[in-house]
């Protein structure tokens, strides 16, 4: 299943995408999909629904975040070889793990904020992973059972914040509007190989990424066990993976970031696209 929220921010309805593309309103069978409605029960009740029963939704609505309430947004650095060599940053020998603020959680086409005085706001397109049951202490053999599904991600970053302010990466990374996340969530049952999709992203119709989760470091099942001995990972949690190369500060001959107006177009196989237009900091009014 295609898993979605749709609707004005804050005011979003549960829905799934059928075989044509089609949203379809799933309120008559749940509240909202959060995580409760991941557990495996759950999702297998939702399957059983057909599609064609459910009403259909305009084309043109908004998207939000594909899970409501998300408690945990986990990150992964470095996470391919070639992405950690275009950082001058060496392999690392064990996942390295910081948190995107919950706060900038937004759907997969909304704006993004540039931040206030920034000097190097750029783009990471990541595979990310939807927790379905509670993991503590898992073995890498359970890791895989624990996953709802699959997303896009955009791990937006602020460098300058990230790298040059101190040795926490976690203050670049959850500026307001930096978690763009979604489409929808793909079920695991419906992703064959979560380490074998291609991965891309464009700016302003250039292309800038393309990778695959073939090249990551650490596997999925290596990151929930990892991430499980050091937190409880609740049902909604989201963990985004880790990003090809091909992220701004690695451009050649010298980086480039995005500025007001700026469109960052990425996708990942088989689990949908985002389109988010990078806007100028305002005061709040």
């Amino acid at each position: 299943m295609k898993l979605l929220r749709y609707g004005p921010r804050g005011q979003e309805k549960p829905g799934l995408l059928d075989s044509e593309g089609k949203i379809r309103d799933l309120s008559a069978h749940l509240a909202d999909i959060d995580g409760a409605a991941l557990a495996p029960d759950r999702l297998r009740a939702l399957a059983a629904i057909d599609p064609a029963s459910l009403p259909q939704v305009s084309d043109d609505v908004r998207y939000g975040v594909p899970v409501h309430g998300v408690g945990k947004f986990v990150a992964i650095g470095l996470n391919f070889a070639d992405h950690a060599a275009e950082s001058n940053l060496p392999v690392p020998a064990e996942p390295v793990i910081f948190n995107k603020w919950i706060t900038c959680l937004q759907g997969a086409n909304d704006p993004v904020t540039i931040p206030r005085d920034s000097q190097k706001t750029d783009w990471e397109v990541e595979l990310g992973v939807v927790i379905g049951t509670r993991a503590t202490y898992v073995s890498e053999a359970q890791a895989l059972s624990h996953v709802a599904g699959y997303c896009v991600v955009n791990d937006v970053s602020e460098r300058h914040w990230q790298l040059e302010r101190g040795p926490t990466w976690d203050k670049g990374k959850g500026f307001p509007t930096f978690g763009p996340v979604g489409p929808w969530l793909v079920t695991a049952d419906e992703v064959t190989d979560p380490h074998n999709l291609a991965m891309w992203l464009s700016v302003n119709g250039k292309r800038v990424q393309d990778g695959n989760t073939r090249t990551m470091i650490f596997s999925i099942a290596q990151i929930i066990a990892y991430c499980s001995q050091i937190m409880t990972l609740e049902p909604g949690d989201i963990i985004t993976t880790g990003t090809p190369p091909g992220v701004g500060m690695g451009q050649k001959p010298e980086p480039w970031y995005l500025k007001a107006g700026d469109v960052v177009e990425l996708g990942v196989e088989g689990l949908g696209q985002q389109r988010q237009e990078f806007v100028a900091w305002s005061p709040p009014a």
